[in-house]
């Protein structure tokens, strides 16, 4: 059912907005890692076991997510803001470990059920062909969440309390979760017994081809992870960095993730989704293989990092699109599955990274290409609309 342009461009602006909020919660603690540590009167360790915590939930997100599939996607959004807004509410008023590890992994859960719900009405809405544009325009929000969000973070810290991000991010939730529940429709989905969670899950899972693009997602997001918990570590050891300078260093890679965002919604409907994947895995993994060669300079670690969040940023854009037309009449439920196998994936990063990182940032770079080469040959045994 196709839609019409300005609400669709309406549309956009509040998911963007709602994904910029909810991602930067999300990505402040890889930057501002020593930080959050030294608030919670904790070793930077720690919290690698906290995000490892966060990312195991996320696996559970399908459970969630499922309501935009037997319910609607309204219902998913709502939840998904929901979440997030009980994750930030509860860390900002009652600041301590465990309720560190019980708000950011609410957080997440909030943010793998609004994704899907969110790749699902647009999927519901915009044809394949045009999809890619559309939903890079919404993965702008990763970008931005470093560009504009991380600096907000690091004003509110600095003029506030560590904790007061949280409260911040709550009250935003509260707002948008309002302009959402106002308006967007409540659209009727099917619910004969054919489209149940279990059933939809059981399909999946039963089906190699979506299979395979699931355990191609864990294996190029532990990749992604195994660098993204360490580099802010690796930057302050290396240089000896302080507060500013891992802001900037924030920046940096988001406005390189929003060229790679730029680059995906121009490209990617033209390239082609798979080709686009295969190029890019074979990209990020290089980049991972060179950055341990760019320590001595930080200029160099910056271009480094600014091409290994590039390449990793169109390579994910790609994928999700791809994974939306696996098996149509389960979409939300297959993105949802794809969102839990990147928790996965990341999960198995945030357990091993500490003990990579002791190694030598090398040993890190090298697991991730690695594990790009191993996500590149199962992503071949991916098809569309296998269902048919």
């Amino acid at each position: 059912m196709s839609i019409k342009p300005l609400k669709l461009k309406f549309d956009l602006f509040v998911f963007t907005l709602t994904r910029t909020v909810i991602n930067t919660s999300y990505r402040m603690v890889y930057p501002f890692l020593p930080v959050f540590a030294r608030g919670l009167g904790v070793e930077p360790a720690s919290l690698g076991l906290a995000l490892s915590i966060r990312s195991f939930l996320g696996i559970f997100g399908p459970f969630l997510a499922t309501v935009a599939d037997t319910r609607n996607r309204k219902t998913g959004f709502l939840l998904g803001i929901g979440l997030f807004v009980a994750g930030s509410g509860l860390v900002g008023l009652s600041p301590s470990f465990v309720t560190f590890i019980i708000g950011i992994s609410l957080t997440l859960l909030g943010n793998v059920v609004f994704i899907p719900s969110l790749s699902a009405y647009l999927g519901d809405h915009v044809p394949y062909e045009r999809r890619g544009r559309v939903l890079a325009i919404t993965e702008l929000s990763w970008a931005l969440a470093f560009i504009g969000g991380i600096p907000v973070v690091r004003w509110l810290i600095e003029s506030y309390m560590w904790f007061t991000p949280f409260i911040f991010f709550a009250i935003i939730g509260v707002v948008l979760f309002i302009v959402v529940l106002i308006t967007v429709p409540g659209e009727r989905i099917d619910h004969s017994t054919e489209n149940t969670f279990w059933r939809n899950l059981g399909r999946i899972l039963r089906t190699w081809p979506a299979l395979a693009g699931l355990l191609a997602g864990v294996l190029f997001a532990m990749a992604n992870e195994l660098v993204n918990l360490v580099f802010g570590l690796w930057i302050e050891q290396g240089f000896g960095l302080d507060f500013a300078a891992l802001t900037i260093a924030s920046v940096v890679i988001g406005v390189s993730e929003l060229g790679g965002e730029v680059f995906t919604g121009i490209w990617l409907d033209a390239i082609g989704k798979r080709r686009m994947i295969w190029i890019f895995l074979g990209l990020n993994a290089l980049a991972a293989a060179l950055l341990p060669f760019l320590g001595g300079r930080l200029n160099l670690a910056m271009v480094g990092l600014g091409f290994f969040y590039i390449t990793f940023e169109i390579l994910l854009v790609s994928a999700l699109t791809l994974m939306s037309e696996v098996m149509p009449s389960t979409r939300a439920t297959m993105l949802s599955a794809t969102l839990a196998s990147y928790s996965i994936g990341r999960m198995m990063g945030d357990l091993i990274g500490p003990t990579l990182f002791n190694i030598g940032f090398w040993a890190t770079c090298l697991a991730a290409v690695l594990l790009n080469v191993a996500a590149a040959g199962l992503m071949t045994r991916v098809r569309l609309n296998v269902e048919e």
